[in-house]
Order: structure tokens, then C-alpha cells, then sequence
């Protein structure tokens, strides 16, 4: 029994407006119902972004672009990655099927998996089983790169290949045109 005064051969319980009973906590069941019943949410995602966090999006695409364009300064980043023979190509062409295979998943679940999922939310929170994966194929995309790139700009490859991965990060989120909800009039259109 809970802690009380004697009243009439019974215990009477004993409440305090500042929490609960004046026991030792063994009938909390009994007050599970007075309390307000917290319903979990989804973490919000800012919508707008700072003007620091826009000049650093910047400074990673204009530092991208300055390798795309110079490149090893005798020709552009494009042209070195088809034309050099001092490119390691299997390593480069597994790499490259790694950030396909990234790319492929991320539309997969971000665009196509929508109809299913039946509401909008954001694809890392519906997705979380297939983060640890995704994360891993970016790892070793990156060393793979490295690897293949290492023979033209030796220790200079590590932030020239993490630069290039920041940019398309950057950039990635704007390449999505739109996102698709569901149409709030479910009748058939004859038009």
C-alpha cells in the first residue's frame, strides 16, 4: 500500500499539487491518465539558410570549379580524367560506379519511393537503415579516388577529391526540380 493517513480502517492517499503522490512511487499507474500524453515528432529542418552557411556553399562550388577548370594548370580536370595515362583507371571507374550508386539511391529514395511512403517526409528520417551504406560507399568512393588520382597531384589529391565531394553535396539538394506531393483532389482528371 501507498503511504497515507488512517482514515476509517482504509489508507487514504495523500496528493501534493507539485507532483504527485506522497508515497514512494509504487502507484504511478494509477496517475498515468491525468497526465498530457506526449506524441513524438519528427525533427523540423530549417527552411531558410544564413548568409554564412550561403557564402560557404558558394566557396565550395567556386573552389570546385577552379579545379574542374585548371585542373593540373596544362589542361582542365575533364580532360585529364579521359586523356591521362597516369590515371589508375580501374580504381577510377569503381569510384565512379561507388557516387553512381549513391546517386541512383538517393533519387531512389528521395523522388521515386514518395507514392509509398504515403506523406513527405524527408528522406534521411524515412531511410535511416540505409544511411550506414550509404555512408560507407561514399568512404570508399572517396579512397578510391584517391587511389586513382594520386599519381597527378600526389598529396594534393585528399582535399582536391574532398573538395570536389563537398561541391556535389552542396549542389545535390538544388538538383532535385521539385518536390511531388500527393494532388489534394483525388478525382480523375478526363483532360
Amino acid at each position: 500500500m501507498s503511504g497515507g493517513s488512517p482514515v476509517g480502517g482504509g489508507s487514504m492517499r495523500l496528493r501534493h499539487s507539485q507532483g504527485g503522490y506522497a508515497s514512494s512511487g509504487d502507484d504511478l499507474e494509477d496517475d498515468a491518465c491525468s497526465r498530457p500524453m506526449v506524441v513524438p515528432q519528427s525533427p523540423s529542418f530549417p527552411r531558410t539558410r544564413t548568409w554564412v552557411q550561403v557564402l560557404e556553399n558558394l566557396l565550395w562550388i567556386a573552389s570546385a570549379a577552379f579545379i574542374i577548370y585548371y585542373g593540373d594548370w596544362h589542361s582542365n580536370f575533364i580532360y585529364l580524367l579521359l586523356h591521362d595515362n597516369r590515371i589508375r583507371r580501374i580504381p577510377l571507374y569503381l569510384g565512379m560506379l561507388g557516387v553512381g550508386l549513391n546517386f541512383g539511391f538517393f533519387l531512389y529514395s528521395s523522388m521515386l519511393l514518395w507514392g509509398v511512403r504515403k506523406s513527405s517526409e524527408n528522406w534521411e528520417i524515412s531511410c535511416t537503415a540505409a544511411l550506414p551504406f550509404i555512408t560507407i560507399l561514399g568512404l570508399i568512393s572517396f579512397c578510391l579516388f584517391c587511389f586513382a588520382l594520386w599519381p597527378i597531384w600526389s598529396f594534393l589529391t585528399l582535399p582536391l577529391v574532398f573538395t570536389l565531394f563537398m561541391a556535389c553535396m552542396v549542389v545535390l539538394p538544388y538538383l532535385v526540380i521539385g518536390t511531388f506531393r500527393q494532388q489534394a483532389d483525388d478525382t480523375l482528371r478526363i483532360d
